[in-house]
């Protein structure tokens, strides 16, 4: 069944993703433009089937080697974890250089070069002192122990640097091409500059320059006018779905359309404006702050982090096919990644921060998730 969060959610959301939205008035009187869907998608089974691993220190990013073993990226220590599938044993393949963490910024994102199998390099999104930047290495595990990490090449500089607000998630998609999502580190105003890295989505290729046929000449901007993208999945026929952090009132899910502008800061959340691209859904902040997302069993899987709880939204083609499902209410803390495997399951970690980035007693663990 749907928890009773989800069921107000239902009967709140009174427009269309896709098509017109109407104006109502929210519980405090405002007037908000809001969302319907359609007939109720069924609500598949969602067990905890294993601890892969525990005691992790703010874990970011999570990737599957082609070998089924994990590698993880740890914000604050910078380092790089490799585990194995079958026990969870643990290795530190090394630390990444360069790295400077505080607030919500370190080490973020990592992603398995689509040709790794012969180039073994992997990708990762990380803040200095003075940047954001995106870079890759060479791993090679048959090196000792925290030695497995090659030189650093820095592929992009100049993604703006906040002590919020950073983006960090980066993955390849079905054309071969680096996408990653960055912040508006706190100054609002960038995410509707396109001269700006900031409060975009990025799309490059894999050496860092911006891709061809990108929207904007010269440019690896793909998207502007969000806030803080920190979740990218694409779905069986490779439409790229994103998630994005509100501020006061909505949290969303975004279908990525090539030059669109997400509206930030001029809209938050569903607005009904010409020249703004609506989310398809969007949900109270309170219920998400949605980081990591990807696509399996039919819909998109969202981790929230304030919400403290996974989501799925059923997809029918390139919009929901009922409202949004809820499981893990409060059960494991602060969600911050989701990840498909291979075998069908998830792969869900958690990161229990206090939300300014500062650690609080916790054991955040990463859990092989069953849906039936």
């Amino acid at each position: 069944m749907l928890r009773r969060s989800a069921a107000v959610l239902l009967a709140l959301l009174l427009g269309s993703a896709l098509g017109c939205s109407s104006d109502v008035s929210d519980a405090t009187g405002e007037p908000s433009n809001v969302l319907t869907f359609g007939s109720a998608a069924a609500t598949p089974a969602v067990t905890v089937r294993a601890t892969v691993a525990d005691g992790l220190a703010s874990p970011w990013g999570l990737l599957v080697l082609p070998d089924g073993d994990l590698l993880v990226s740890e914000r604050d220590t910078a380092q790089i974890l490799r585990i194995a599938a079958k026990d969870g044993t643990r290795t530190v393949a090394g630390t990444v250089p360069g790295v400077v963490p505080g607030g919500e910024g370190g080490l973020l994102g990592i992603a398995l070069s689509p040709d790794y199998a012969t180039d073994h390099l992997v990708y990762t999104y990380f803040s200095t002192a003075g940047d954001n930047r995106i870079a890759r290495l060479p791993y090679d595990p048959a090196q000792p122990a925290t030695q497995q990490l090659g030189s650093v090449e820095v592929l992009l500089t100049g993604i703006p640097h906040g002590p919020r607000h950073n983006g960090g998630r980066i993955a390849f998609g079905p054309d071969g091409l680096l996408y990653a999502g960055t912040g508006d580190s706190s100054n609002s105003a960038l995410a509707q500059d396109k001269a700006s890295l900031a409060g975009k989505i990025l799309r490059l290729a894999p050496d860092g320059t911006p891709a061809p046929g990108n929207p904007f000449p010269g440019s690896p901007v793909y998207t502007y006018g969000h806030r803080n993208v920190q979740g990218l999945a694409w779905d069986p026929q490779g439409r790229l779905w994103a998630s994005e952090f509100g501020q006061d009132n909505w949290d969303e899910l975004n279908l990525i359309r090539a030059g669109g502008n997400y509206g930030w800061p001029v809209v938050e959340g569903v607005g009904g404006r010409t020249g703004y691209i609506d989310p398809v859904v969007q949900w109270r902040t309170s219920e998400a702050s949605p980081s990591g997302i990807a696509y399996a069993d039919g819909g998109i899987w969202v981790a929230a982090l304030r919400g403290t709880r996974l989501w799925r939204v059923p997809l029918d083609g390139d919009h929901p096919a009922g409202a949004p499902q809820e499981f893990f209410t409060d059960a494991y803390g602060r969600l911050r990644t989701v990840v498909a495997d291979r075998d069908g399951t998830l792969l869900l970690m958690t990161d229990n921060t206090d939300g300014r980035g500062e650690p609080k007693p916790g054991d955040d663990r990463i859990l092989r998730v069953a849906v039936s």
